[in-house]
């Protein structure tokens, strides 16, 4: 017997995700929306909803669904740290969060995220 996942029930994950408004770049993982603040180095408003600008949902690289997160430019930077996470919230609830590559960051300078994807792979 196979496994499938039709595309409406991936897309309804990547769906909530794109419900963010803000993305912002952390010097660690928050454990919940609140952890957020202690670990915030900068932050940056996003447009929510698939194809509204900040976020696309399309076929998978290889198969499944992805979510593309659009770059985000010369955000300005509010903390001094080592970033090292990015996460993805809707003012109440943190929504995702995924590695970057460290990079030291100082207050008063700018930080540009690239685009990246989340990707759902189809059942196997």
């Amino acid at each position: 017997m196979g496994k499938a996942s039709p595309d409406q029930v991936l897309d309804a994950a990547l769906d909530e995700i794109a419900t963010s408004t803000r993305l912002t770049v952390l010097t660690d993982e928050p454990a919940n929306f609140a952890g957020i603040a202690a670990l915030l180095l900068a932050s940056v408003t996003v447009t929510a909803g698939d194809g509204n600008g900040d976020f696309t949902i399309a076929d998978g690289d290889t198969n499944g669904r992805k979510l593309t997160t659009a770059q985000q430019a010369d955000i300005s930077i509010t903390g001094t740290g080592d970033a090292d996470h990015v996460a993805l919230d809707d003012g109440t609830d943190l929504q995702y969060v995924t590695t970057c590559t460290l990079q030291g960051l100082t207050s008063g300078g700018t930080v540009t995220v690239p685009a990246w994807d989340i990707e759902i792979a189809d059942p196997t």
